[in-house]
This record gives C-alpha cells, sequence and structure tokens, in this order.
C-alpha cells in the first residue's frame, strides 16, 4: 500500500527483493565447521544437512537491495471501452481490462499508470471524447490489478472543473487511501507537499505534472487543484525531493499528440529535469509510443502511448495508437548507499478490442497473436493493423532488440 501524508509517507510492498531469509541463522549453524562434521560422523544413519559454504552465505548477505518499477501508458475510456464495461443493469465493472497484464502489474514493487481521464464518479455524467469522465468503478479496477500511483496530471484533469476534482481527491482519499495520487490536489497544501512512497527501505519521491488543460483555467477557488509544467515550480520540487528522497521519478504529460519521435520541448525538459535531480522521466500525452533513451545517465522515456483505448478516428496511424509500451525499471541500493538504476527496459502491450461486453484487453504483444491480430475491431477502423504491424512499430521506434 502507497500513500501520501504531509508530503513524507511510507508505503507498502509486493514484490520480494532479491535478499535471501534466514541467511543469519545457517551462518550461526556454519559457525564452527569443525563440531558439524563432528556431529555428522557421530550419527552416520542421519543424513547431513546440505553444507553452504562462508563464502557463499557472505555473498548472498553482500547482495544490494532492489526493487522492480513498472509504469504503463494512459488509460483512455473512450465511449466503446465504458460502454463494454456496462452491464445490462447499468453498473460498471472494468476489472477484464486488465486480464492479461494484472500478474505482471501486481508483482512489481510500484506500479504506475497514467489515469487519463479524472474520474468525477456517475453524478458528474460518464463521457467520452472530448470532455471526458469515468466511473468511480476504474478506480477500484486499477486498485485490484496492483496499481500503487495513480498519475492524474493530464490535459484531460479539468474535463468536469473543479467538481471533476473534487470527486476524484474525495474518491481515493475515501476508498483507497493506500494509493499515491499525483498531479490533482484537494488543497494547497496537499499541492505543496511532495509524493514520496517507501519500497524495500527505498524512498522514493514521484512527481506529475502536465502541460496544460485544454484551455481551461482553473476554479478561482482552487488554484492549487492541477500540477502544471511551470519550470520554477518543477526546480524547487526537484531540489525538495533531492534533499528528502532516494531515488526521484518524475511523470511528465508532454510532447505532441500522434508523432512517433519526442520534439525539442521534451528534450528541453528532460535536461532542466535531469540537471535539477530527476532520477528516472516517463512521459505520456502523445497517445503513441516514442523512442527511449538516457540523457546524461538518466533514463528518459519519451511516450508510453496508450495502455487503453478505442479512438472513433479513422485512417492511416490509427493503428500505432493501439500499441503501448510498460517501462521496467529495477532500482538498487549500491554500495556507497546511492540507489540508482540497475537495469531498464520496455515490454511492447497491445489493446484488444471486439464489439462485445468485456471486449477490451490489453495484451503483452509477446503474448498476442496473428489471430487475435486478425479479430481486433480497430482493423475497421485502419485495415493496416496486424500482428507485424506492431512488431515493425516497435522496432522502428525503440529499435530492435531493445524492447520486450
Amino acid at each position: 500500500m502507497l500513500n501520501k501524508e504531509n508530503g513524507v509517507l511510507a508505503g507498502l510492498v509486493i514484490l520480494p527483493v532479491l535478499l535471501l531469509a534466514g541467511c543469519g541463522n545457517h551462518k550461526a549453524a556454519l559457525s564452527n565447521e569443525e563440531s558439524y562434521v563432528a556431529e555428522v560422523v557421530e550419527d552416520v544413519t542421519q543424513e547431513p544437512e546440505k553444507h553452504v559454504s562462508k563464502e557463499a552465505i557472505e555473498n548472498q548477505e553482500s547482495e544490494n537491495p532492489t526493487a522492480t518499477l513498472i509504469m504503463v501508458g494512459d488509460v483512455l475510456l473512450h465511449d466503446p471501452v465504458e460502454d463494454a464495461a456496462r452491464d445490462a443493469e447499468g453498473n460498471y465493472n472494468f476489472d477484464f481490462l486488465f486480464e492479461e497484464t494484472r500478474d505482471e502489474i501486481a508483482a512489481a514493487d510500484i506500479a504506475l499508470v497514467n489515469q487519463e481521464v479524472i474520474i468525477g464518479g456517475e453524478e458528474l455524467g460518464v463521457s467520452g471524447y472530448p470532455a471526458f469522465n469515468a466511473p468511480y468503478s476504474i478506480g477500484d479496477a486499477l486498485v485490484d490489478a496492483g496499481f500503487d500511483v495513480v498519475c492524474h496530471g493530464t490535459n484531460h484533469a479539468l474535463d468536469k472543473g473543479g467538481a471533476g476534482i473534487r470527486n476524484a481527491t474525495s474518491y481515493w482519499a475515501e476508498n483507497h487511501p493506500e494509493i499515491t495520487v499525483t498531479g490533482v490536489n484537494a488543497s494547497q497544501a496537499e499541492q505543496d507537499a511532495i509524493d514520496y512512497v517507501e519500497v524495500n527501505d527505498m524512498r522514493i519521491a514521484i512527481l506529475n505534472y502536465t502541460y496544460g488543460t485544454n484551455e481551461i483555467a482553473l476554479p478561482a477557488d482552487m488554484p492549487y487543484a492541477v500540477d502544471y509544467l511551470e519550470e520554477s515550480q518543477v526546480i524547487a520540487d526537484l531540489e525538495e525531493a533531492e534533499e528528502n528522497a532516494d531515488f526521484t521519478v518524475v511523470c511528465p504529460h508532454w510532447g505532441i499528440e500522434y508523432q512517433l519521435a519526442q520534439n525539442g520541448e521534451q528534450e528541453r525538459w528532460a535536461k532542466l529535469m535531469v540537471e535539477h535531480g530527476a532520477d528516472l522521466i516517463i512521459g505520456t500525452h502523445p497517445h503513441v509510443i516514442e523512442p527511449y533513451e538516457e540523457v546524461d545517465g538518466v533514463p528518459v522515456y519519451y511516450s508510453l502511448g496508450n495502455f487503453i483505448n478505442w479512438t472513433s478516428d479513422s485512417g492511416a496511424g490509427i493503428a500505432n495508437r493501439m500499441v503501448g509500451g510498460m517501462a521496467m525499471v529495477t532500482l538498487e541500493r549500491g554500495e556507497d548507499g546511492v540507489v540508482h538504476v540497475a537495469d531498464y527496459g520496455v515490454e511492447a502491450l497491445v489493446c484488444h478490442l471486439t464489439p462485445d461486453e468485456n471486449g477490451v484487453v490489453a495484451y503483452p504483444l509477446s503474448e498476442y497473436t496473428e489471430e487475435l491480430a486478425s479479430e481486433n475491431a480497430i482493423r475497421n477502423q485502419d485495415s493496416s493493423f496486424s500482428y507485424d504491424y506492431c512488431v515493425d512499430l516497435c522496432n522502428q521506434v525503440w529499435g530492435e532488440g531493445r524492447w520486450k
């Protein structure tokens, strides 16, 4: 469980680190090797315990603490997605979205998701593009899938104005206080407080900002409602996080929609963030995947694309919106005590669509098939979609051998 309290918070974890439990007991049992051997000789009828050398034990004890972090892109609830989640009585359940990725999400020590659509509840009217609003049950489904951090700082954060922010923040606080919610705020104090999560004795800061809110102004009585990419504030937050966290993750909502490559503004922001203490940057918003690279030694994922979506648009390039990425990062505390990225990569995902109840499911591309691709309803909107198309797109954007 992860949450926030006065900006300094602790969370619980999901996956075990790669430490051998109980090493101390083995070491005590072998502290006197001669007496151990004597006991075995004395009772030859008893099968001796498997001998573990002192050197092996010392090597096991010296393994550095690690933690796994994953993030997926946009949960974009177009009308057909919401329709697929509504039963005959009008009740919503979105659990099916994560059927094929649930185990991997739940297995991570920290799992982040970009919740593109504000969760304002049915009282504000469930709606799709262009002014989105989701029922509370999508939040329940995210929690049940294993997500720990929900990024709400998107260009759609104010689609339902101040009421949407109030409903969303109240929903999370009252129903899932263990979840860390970033990018939107219920008060000035909440905006001023940086979100920290703790996992395997690592204190990690999570920062989430959006470039804008579709020209919808902040409510006059809620100037704190959304965290924007404002340079002075971003720098101040990063510097505070540098003082108080072992590691800092920044999740910017940036870039140009449907472009398969980052632009100069994304690169400028990435460099500025790294200069002021960002240790990992994972971006969203373009609704298609973009490259990932290192900026001065820091991994930067420019866009993870869509995780869930069913656009109404048709034509060339729509197939690109069905491919997303899961950032996969391993953190490690080194011998010097500093937490750093020990390994990182990306797993390809694809959103599978069928015109049925519960007919929207995200799959790892490695588990997708040509047969499923031939049945994906997006082919009615872009006939170029196929399994090979998805593979070629990943190779084009990320490079062969650089994705799972």
